[in-house]
C-alpha cells in the first residue's frame, strides 16, 4: 500500500513580501501553502487545514508568534514549527523551543535553509562555537529580551524592573538588534 505525503504548509508572517516570496518557493518544491498575517488567522487555517510544517514570525501587529506555538503543538504534536524572526536573541530562542517549537532561525533565510531548519530533529554537536564574546549592544539586547519575556511583553514592567523610562525602552525595542 502506497503512503500518501502530505505536504502543507503554513507561513505566519505579517511581511507580506516575504511571504509570498517564500509560498511561491514551497509551491515549487511540492507543497500546498497556507498564509496568515496574524495569530487569528492561523488559528483560522489550523481549522481548514492541518499543515505538516509551519514558519512562525516571533514579532507581528497584534500577538507574538510566541503564543500561537502551544495551539500549534496541541492541534498535531507531529507538526514541525519553525520560529523564524528578524528580532532574534537567546532568550526568545530558548522560549520558542519551551513552548514547542521545532526549531528557531533568524532573518533573512531562504527556504532551503527554512527546510533545513524543519528537517533537523537532533541537536547538532558539530556546530561550530563562536569565541568572539558579544558586543556590549548585543548584550543589552540579549538582556532587555530576557526581561521582557519574564515580564510576558509588559513594556511597563520591563522599563521598571530594568530601572529606565519607559519611553526609552521603547526606542530600544524598536531598534534591529546588533549582531554581535
Amino acid at each position: 500500500m502506497n503512503r500518501i505525503e502530505h505536504r502543507h504548509f503554513l507561513i505566519v508572517d505579517d511581511d507580506p513580501t516575504f511571504s509570498r516570496i517564500l509560498a511561491r518557493a514551497m509551491r515549487l518544491r511540492g507543497y500546498e501553502v497556507q498564509l496568515a498575517e496574524s495569530v487569528e488567522q492561523a488559528l483560522q487555517c489550523l481549522q481548514a487545514q492541518l499543515p505538516d510544517q509551519v514558519t512562525v514570525d516571533l514579532k507581528m501587529e497584534g500577538a507574538s508568534g510566541l503564543t500561537l506555538i502551544p495551539h500549534l503543538r496541541a492541534a498535531s504534536p507531529a507538526m514541525r514549527i519553525l520560529v523564524l524572526t528578524g528580532y532574534s536573541s537567546i532568550s526568545t530562542a530558548v522560549e520558542a523551543i519551551k513552548l514547542g517549537a521545532s526549531n528557531y532561525l533568524p532573518k533573512p533565510a531562504n527556504a532551503d535553509q527554512i527546510l533545513a531548519a524543519l528537517a533537523q530533529r537532533d541537536a547538532d554537536p558539530g556546530m561550530e562555537i563562536d569565541t568572539q564574546p558579544m558586543s556590549v549592544s548585543r548584550l543589552e539586547w540579549e538582556h532587555i529580551q530576557k526581561v521582557l519575556g519574564e515580564h510576558q511583553g509588559n513594556v511597563s514592567a520591563t522599563a521598571r524592573a530594568l530601572g529606565m523610562h519607559r519611553r526609552t525602552l521603547q526606542r530600544k525595542l524598536l531598534k534591529r538588534p546588533v549582531k554581535r
